[in-house]
């Protein structure tokens, strides 16, 4: 099918790859003409603005963005929404909060347009190994983009997980269950790595990979970093995070959910950002106030 693909950069480029090996026809946008060019190389038809990617469609018209989330997909969406027409439909594949998406579906619905969340994990390796989808939105508009949800995901790797907002919800908790399972290999593989043993990491999470119980796609990443790098020794341990831990970790406060793993998880991220605790600090002062235990001078 047609399908116009706004932001083009290490996953939209990818994804854009993926849907014309798949036999659709992709019309691309970027502000960057660089990055326009480079997926015309690849058999995309390029547009110039946004309304010239419109145009370029034929009715009704099916636009995916694969934006930031916040103001670059809110700013581009209000834009696009505007020029186009009852029928139409607008796939946000960034990782939006649910909330906004069921704003923005609202706000589509009221002019007749659909609009469709697609929670969307696959990082750079999408284009080799397809998109896990999780899309929210009605009914006949998921209907009508299954042939592209087909292509993009790998065999049974996209499912329609419910209304408006369902989509970036399922994938809000997906990422914070990734905090979680990151988290738990770090320490894991720290306790190694200070360990009388100081096994060769590579070696064994290559081991791990086969067969055992905490086998896992991560891990595998975790394989290959630490054959690159067998102490990461070129990688200072400064974590960011997107906000959809946090948001997790809100819905489960709101839902009355115990969550202390994955509230932990986003806390140690947290920490990672600090060059110096002051609550380390604070917890130091006061064994030695009340113990008289031995501080370090700064």
């Amino acid at each position: 099918m047609q399908i116009a693909l706004v932001g083009l950069g290490k996953m939209g480029g990818n994804m854009v790859q993926r849907l014309i090996a798949g036999g659709h026809e992709v019309v691309a946008y970027d502000r960057d003409p660089k990055a326009v060019a480079a997926v015309v190389e690849k058999g995309a038809l390029g547009a110039t603005s946004l309304g010239d990617m419109l145009n370029k469609l034929q009715a009704p018209r099916a636009v995916w963005l694969m934006l930031p989330a916040g103001d670059p997909t809110e700013t581009t969406l209000h834009e696009i929404v505007a020029m186009m027409q009852i029928g139409d439909i607008v796939v946000d594949g960034s990782n939006a909060n649910w909330k906004d998406s069921q704003r923005r579906g609202q706000e589509c619905a009221a002019k007749g347009i659909d609009f469709v969340d697609s929670g969307t994990s696959g990082g750079i390796w999408g284009l080799k190994n397809g998109y896990c989808l999780m899309i929210g939105g009605e009914v006949r508009a998921v209907e009508r983009l299954a042939p592209v949800f087909t292509t993009l995901a790998p065999p049974n790797g996209w499912a329609h997980v419910g209304p408006t907002g369902a989509g970036h919800f399922t994938k809000m908790v997906h990422n914070g269950i990734e905090y979680g399972l990151m988290q738990a290999y770090a320490e894991g593989l720290e306790i190694l790595e200070k360990s009388p043993f100081s096994p060769d990491l590579h070696k064994v999470t290559k081991l791990w990979n086969q067969g055992s119980v905490v086998r896992s796609w991560l891990l595998e990443l975790a394989e290959d970093a630490f054959q690159k790098d067998p102490h990461l020794d070129s990688i200072k341990g400064w974590v960011d995070d997107s906000g959809m831990g946090r948001w997790t970790v809100q819905a489960a406060i709101d839902e009355n959910v115990p969550a202390p793993i994955l509230t932990l998880s986003l806390l140690s991220r947290f920490r990672s950002r600090q060059e110096e605790s002051f609550a380390a600090k604070v917890c130091a002062a006061l064994r030695n106030e009340f113990g008289g235990h031995a501080v370090k001078k700064a």
